[in-house]
């Protein structure tokens, strides 16, 4: 059997349904197309990646934004030229097209809406790749470092290596905390409190003292030590430092300050009251 015959032999077997024949051979060709769509779809967005990673004059924000904008070009050119290549007449579809369209913007919805999210996030910066965000309240906040912004979610790693995905619309309609706006860091605040007859020069400057030489903090902004309230107990300060890699925790610095700070008290007569 030759080609011709054996391609004969395949449209021949189907049916007629209206104006169109329907055969196993326009499955084929149908298979065909939407096989070489994802496999050119795929590559050329592999492509489009690492044309935009190796534009370093622009920030991250940025090749994250053009790298999807223009993969959305590729896919709907591809889409259309899949169409054009089965020969498709897309306008004997429209006595289904209100049904289908319908249908469509039902299933899409949160689809299309987290999409556009997403666009608008990395358009106005209020989230970057490389931010530490909280997300929530309470005990339900969830805090990490976002790692990825996504056509569907935000991918995050919490400080417990947790991996989370926050719909796009989910951060545009919420309250969203994000301690690295405008820098890497994040402020750290630890609360001390000292007794009614202490020197308050004296517990000032070893609280300062204290947090010379704690891995990770950072000596900008300056440290600094507020007195922030006469308490029934005691008086409250709060030790404030600028800390990096705020997404690996900051128990440990934490940890380190309030040690520092017993043990230069002991040494200099400061009390700590109880309760």
């Amino acid at each position: 059997m030759s080609w011709p015959e054996f391609l004969g032999w395949l449209d021949a077997i189907g049916f007629d349904l209206g104006g169109y024949h329907i055969s196993l051979l326009g499955g084929f060709k149908v298979l065909t197309v939407a096989i070489g769509v994802m496999v050119i779809g795929w590559t050329l967005t592999r492509l489009v990646r690492r044309l935009f990673r190796n534009l370093t004059r622009l920030d991250l924000a940025q090749q994250v934004l053009g790298e999807k904008l223009v993969n959305i070009v590729v896919w709907t050119a591809l889409v259309l030229i899949g169409v054009d290549i089965l020969g498709i007449n897309l306008t004997a579809l429209t006595v289904f097209s209100g049904a289908f369209g319908l249908a469509i913007g039902f299933g899409l919805q949160k689809t299309l809406g987290n999409l556009i999210s997403g666009i608008i996030l990395l358009m106005d910066r209020s989230i970057e790749p490389g931010d530490v965000i909280a997300v929530g309240s309470g005990a339900d906040k969830t805090v990490g470092k976002v790692n990825r912004i996504g056509i569907r979610a935000v991918a995050v790693t919490t400080r417990d290596h947790i991996k989370y995905l926050i719909p796009n619309e989910l951060l545009m309609t919420s309250a969203v905390e994000n301690w690295t706006a405008s820098t890497k860091d994040e402020r750290m605040k630890v609360p001390v409190r000292v007794a009614y007859d202490t020197d308050l020069d004296l517990a000032e400057r070893l609280m300062l003292q204290a947090i010379e030489g704690v891995e990770r903090v950072q000596p900008e902004p300056k440290p600094a030590v507020w007195l922030v309230n006469f308490a029934e107990k005691g008086i409250e300060f709060e030790i404030q430092v600028s800390i990096s890699q705020p997404e690996i925790g900051t128990g440990a610095i934490r940890s380190a300050i309030l040690r520092n700070v017993w043990r230069l008290f002991q040494e200099h007569g400061v009390v700590i009251p109880e309760g």
